[in-house]
């Protein structure tokens, strides 16, 4: 009985640790056989990677607060957000801007896309989401450190729905690419994954001295938007490539967090 137990720990640390050298850059040290179905269960985690991301975020804007000027400070916490992904969703948008707004045939649009070089259209959506992103954390940094509890949140919403993204949609590459290992995960891992992306944004903003009333509502705000941009993006996308691919998730990521991110500023105006 046990060992049975062990096993399953093993297992759920083996996925939890292949979700963190997927996504990030941290020095996860762990050798892991990676199976199909490993990579189908680490998706479970994704919340999880996305959550530790953000309180690394928060916890350095935080930090640099106390030395510098909101500006500066927004321009190193975003570089650090880049840099601890490995600038692979970033990537992920640029891609899916060249492919998308190419105006191509399906087949035409995934070789754009598939191409290691970064296009016109690319280079201007890579540069607006970092724009955008900078004015919205700058924006943030003027209120309270409460702020903070939003810049935790984002990155976790971001991989949330790419779950659900993975699981809604077929993958358009037909067998090709790291996007194929994921096309058996289900809906019931996605709703698996969304507990810990609600327990955290609870957390988080009950941690940073939000009323608990308030965070229930931001949370359940949160889920709608997310979900609903999310769905929205995701179709759009899958109408023209005739499903995602890993350029599209992400590109859904950069578009969620971004939300989040507005979706604070707008609350923090009211």
């Amino acid at each position: 009985m046990r060992s049975g137990r062990n096993n399953v720990w093993v297992t759920e640390l083996g996925a939890c640790a292949s979700a963190f050298q997927f996504l990030t850059r941290l020095p996860v040290r762990m050798k892991l056989d990676y199976t199909d179905e490993l990579f189908r269960r680490s998706t479970v985690y994704y919340p999880v990677v996305g959550l530790v991301l953000g309180a690394m975020l928060a916890a350095a804007a935080w930090l640099l607060e106390l030395l510098l000027p909101s500006a500066p400070t927004a321009v190193i916490v975003l570089g650090l957000w880049v840099a601890v992904t490995g600038a692979l969703h970033l990537d992920g948008l640029m891609d899916s801007a060249d492919g998308l707004l190419s105006h191509r045939s399906r087949e035409r649009m995934l070789e754009i896309m598939k191409d290691s070089r970064v296009g016109a259209m690319g280079v201007v959506a890579g540069v607006l989401m970092l724009l955008m992103k900078f004015s919205l954390l700058v924006t943030m940094a003027a209120y309270s450190d409460k702020w903070l509890a939003f810049l935790i949140v984002a990155p976790m919403w971001g991989r949330w729905f790419i779950v659900w993204a993975i699981a809604g949609w077929p993958y358009a590459r037909e067998g090709q690419g790291l996007g194929s290992l994921f096309t058996s995960v289900t809906r019931s891992q996605a709703q698996v994954a969304s507990l810990p992306a609600i327990a955290g944004s609870l957390v988080a903003l009950l941690a940073f001295r939000y009323p608990w009333w308030e965070a229930l509502g931001y949370t359940a705000g949160l889920v709608v938007i997310a979900g609903a941009l999310g769905y929205a993006l995701a179709r759009s996308m899958a109408r023209k490539l005739g499903g995602l691919t890993g350029d599209t998730y992400g590109a859904l990521v950069e578009f969620l967090e971004c939300a989040v991110l507005l979706l604070a500023v707008i609350a923090m105006n009211w």
